[in-house]
């Protein structure tokens, strides 16, 4: 090729060059590619409601096998049935002292809206800091006291000593009954009571001796208490005190004896007649609904029994009779639909005086202030009544 042809060539090639960048300015301008609108952000979940703190004050120790054990029952049975909507602490030996008002101030403090207070002698002390800590509810267990924001429940423990009675009077080979009792308040003179009362409708020879011990858990004190109402005599024992000493002690001598509180048949079976067991479940599984959605209301009082399910008189031995048992499943009934009063009258005490009338039945407010023993039990009342 020669070199006016390359340059021919060369000058077509830069022609042709021009022409195109020509075509292109003329052309319709390129748009830039669209940009993707940014996805919206996912909204942020809720915040998860805080879970309402539950507190429990407990006079003895959660493996007492009956009084606090009812009650830290009934904490599970309430985490069971809440789950993470609760969270609950307990403080177990929690004296009925100036400690019982630290205790429960503290918990206040920790952000605890409902507060439990487990035994009598923490009423003033709740009392006390309730006035202080208007924000949180108290509920206290067999107190007659109360405010706006505390109020108390019980359980009718009488029945739960009525029905034992039944039994113990149809068992008894001596015909003497014995009761290890704790704190002369009235709810435990209800229950040497009732259990008189029971005891007497199955047999009228009966008598009933009762040993105090001043405590309501004190293992050594109820053993020596129950060995001393043996050795006088008494072949089957009750008892309003918290651990399984005393049906410990029946059984190691040769007697029997109930259950108090809770299912005590396991820690002396050749001695176990029955037990008085005590739910505070449907107490508690209520009380929570109420300051969950805002009904709860201070100043009232619960008394509950076996016609709301909180009392029951269980694990009874095969050797009572069955006629007794039906007399059992009677007394039941009755007390359930209420065509069957314990505290009817005449109810006559060991000194001779009518207390209540032929016909009558007594009130709650009598029984929230009685302080005698009934005709059949031997001796004084430690106030001297």
């Amino acid at each position: 090729m020669t070199d006016l042809q390359k340059r021919s060539l060369l000058k077509i090639a830069a022609l042709t060059a021009v022409a195109s960048a020509a075509l292109v300015g003329c052309g319709k301008k390129e748009e830039p590619a669209p940009v993707a609108a940014p996805a919206p952000a996912a909204s942020a979940p809720a915040p998860k409601p805080e879970p309402l703190k539950i507190a429990f004050a407990y006079v003895g120790p959660v493996g007492d096998g009956g009084w606090t054990f009812a009650h830290d029952n009934a904490r599970k049975a309430l985490e069971k049935e809440f789950g993470d909507k609760i969270s609950t602490s307990f403080v177990e030996n929690v004296p009925e002292s100036a400690d019982a008002e630290r205790v429960i101030r503290d918990m206040a403090s920790q952000g605890n809206k409902l507060i439990f207070g487990t035994t009598f002698g923490y009423m003033d002390p709740m009392l006390k800091v309730a006035a202080d800590t208007k924000g949180v509810y108290f509920e206290h267990a067999t107190g007659y006291k109360q405010s706006e924001n505390m109020r108390t429940y019980d359980t009718r423990t009488y029945e739960g000593a009525y029905m034992a009675g039944v039994i113990a009077g149809k068992m008894t080979k001596s015909n003497v009954l014995g009761v290890v009792a704790s704190v002369a308040i009235p709810e435990v003179l209800r229950n040497i009571n009732a259990f008189t009362l029971g005891a007497q409708s199955s047999n009228a020879k009966i008598k009933t001796k009762v040993v105090w011990i001043g405590e309501w858990f004190n293992p050594p004190k109820e053993t020596e208490a129950a060995t001393s109402l043996i050795n006088g005599g008494a072949d089957i024992l009750f008892q309003n005190t918290d651990s399984p000493a005393v049906l410990k002690t029946a059984q190691e001598k040769g007697k029997r004896a109930f259950g108090w509180d809770s299912d005590m048949s396991a820690y002396a079976p050749k001695a176990h007649l029955a037990s008085s067991a005590i739910n505070w479940a449907p107490y508690y599984i209520k009380a929570t609904h109420e300051v969950m959605d805002g009904t709860w209301k201070g100043g009232g009082n619960s008394w509950w029994g076996v016609k709301e399910g909180a009392i029951d008189l269980v694990s009874i031995a095969d050797d009572v009779p069955a006629e007794t048992k039906a007399k059992i499943d009677e007394v039941k009934a009755g007390l359930k639909d209420g065509s069957f009063a314990i505290w009817k009258g005449p109810i006559v005490d060991n000194t001779g005086k009518v207390q209540i009338k032929k016909d009558e039945v007594a009130d709650d407010k009598f029984l929230g202030g009685l302080g005698f023993y009934v005709k059949g039990v031997e001796g004084k009342v430690p106030n001297g009544k």
